[in-house]
């Protein structure tokens, strides 16, 4: 026979029960912010299926897929600035340089260069301007966001005044065979033939690199640890100006890949691409987990950052919401994580 005083432990019990999950639950959010976006990624593509089954099709995947490598890789290379303490908005201007200089010394001066050195070609022209912005910010020790956006005045500006100002619409016939390079063919309910493209790898490919990077190498612990505590770092023995070196040539010759990426799959490359991408790119890496102060984040959720914003930027006209609100929906999201990031980091103070 169960006496009150019993039912008062097992209450008692239940409360305790309760309050450890939520404990557990909280910390676990506290130490792995990325499942925010994971979760949100999948209440937002659970809604829209609901909505607009058309959603699930296979066409609309692949599009999501082929629409995320390019932002996808501009993500990895801002998230492993910001590991290291500093923010880099020059990216697009390294991308832009890189993609149409390349292009246009191909189409004026090496027609039959294979496809792969105009990716090195590319990767290395990022790395240089990257290195540039690490050298400047080390150097001169000025804020690496005032450094980058010099330097991405001055890049477009050597882009436009020195190289070209016109959109080259014939791409040299390597580019276009690369872009069109079929991975798997799916054919949409409209009769429509969707391709996901043999570059949409790359994306995954620089995302298990970089995963690498953070996890198996000293570098990685040495970009965190300057993100973190700079002159602490700086202390116990980390060089602080291999460390900008490396994270902004990096950045930069993701910056470079995704560039030939957006020339070859466009079949055209065109000096002002890029510009204004900056803020969508940096949503994605802090949606994803990562804090502007530098010395936290992870891999994975910069993909699934990349994800939750190629997803709302696609899904919106899907459910009937104009375009136009891309921009506001994604600002949201951006106060919901920096919210959520300013509780976690008052409760882990407490």
């Amino acid at each position: 026979m169960t006496t009150v005083q019993d039912m008062t432990h097992e209450t008692h019990a239940s409360d305790v029960v309760r309050k450890t999950d939520g404990a557990s639950v909280a910390e676990l959010l506290r130490r792995r912010p990325e499942l925010v976006s994971l979760l949100l990624l999948v209440v937002i593509c659970v809604a829209v299926a609901v909505i607009n089954p058309a959603f699930l099709h296979p066409s609309s995947l692949i599009d999501m897929g082929r629409a995320s490598v390019v932002t996808g890789l501009f993500a990895l290379g801002v998230f492993t600035v910001l590991a290291a303490g500093g923010i880099d908005v020059s990216f697009p201007a390294i991308a832009a340089l890189a993609m149409y200089g390349v292009s246009k010394l191909v189409l004026d001066v090496f027609p039959d260069l294979p496809m792969a050195l105009i990716v090195l070609a590319c990767v290395a022209t990022g790395t240089m301007l990257g290195a540039l912005n690490g050298l400047l910010v080390h150097g001169l020790r000025v804020p690496a966001l005032i450094v980058t956006i010099g330097t991405q005045y001055m890049f477009r500006g050597i882009l436009l005044v020195f190289i070209g100002t016109v959109w080259l619409m014939e791409m040299p016939a390597q580019m276009i065979a690369f872009g069109k390079w079929s991975l798997v063919d799916i054919q949409a309910s409209s009769g429509v033939t969707v391709s996901l493209p043999v570059y949409f790898l790359v994306f995954p490919l620089a995302a298990l690199l970089t995963w690498f990077i953070f996890n198996r190498t000293l570098m990685g612990r040495a970009i965190f640890a300057c993100g973190g505590k700079a002159d602490v770092a700086e202390r116990l023995g980390y060089n602080l100006r291999v460390v900008h070196l490396f994270a902004f040539a990096y950045a930069g010759a993701l910056a470079g890949l995704a560039g030939v990426i957006q020339a070859s799959a466009n079949r055209m490359a065109n000096p002002y691409d890029f510009t204004g991408v900056e803020i969508g790119v940096i949503a994605a890496v802090v949606l994803g987990g990562a804090r502007i102060t530098g010395g936290t984040g992870s891999v994975l959720g910069t993909v699934f950052g990349v994800l939750l914003v190629t997803v709302v930027n696609n899904v919106l006209v899907l459910v009937g919401i104009p375009s136009t609100w891309q921009r506001v929906v994604v600002g949201a999201f951006i106060l919901l994580a920096a919210g959520f990031f300013v509780l976690r980091d008052r409760k882990a103070a407490r």
